[in-house]
């Protein structure tokens, strides 16, 4: 009877109540925006040049195609992987008039594998 209540009485301490996440005060700081917890962000913005999209990523950038100012640039991003196969994605990075236009990432197959 006596272990029932101890068991009991250590349940009962372990149980906390609930509570939801207070507001952050007026001015103070506030939550990052949910597109900044993605893990899956690039940290590219419309406009940027090529210099500065190079700085963002980390990585240089590989020309691709296109006249000076409308150029096609790819960046190797390397992703991680294991130690003995490291996975690297394209990103492929479009330029108009000296600055940022779009971006798409290829995700195709690897040839090695084909």
């Amino acid at each position: 009877m006596k272990t029932a209540a101890v068991v009991l009485a250590l349940i009962a301490s372990g149980v906390t109540q609930a509570a939801a996440q207070h507001l952050p005060p007026i001015g103070g700081p506030y939550p990052p925006p949910f597109t900044e917890t993605l893990s899956n962000n690039i940290p590219l913005a419309f406009g940027m040049d090529a210099n500065a999209a190079a700085h963002a990523l980390g990585v240089p950038l590989n020309y691709v195609r296109g006249r000076r100012g409308d150029e096609i640039f790819l960046a190797f991003r390397n992703i991680g992987g294991s130690g003995l196969f490291y996975k690297k994605d394209r990103l492929f990075l479009q330029f108009r008039k000296g600055r940022l236009a779009g971006w798409k990432g290829d995700w195709g197959h690897n040839w090695m594998w084909q």
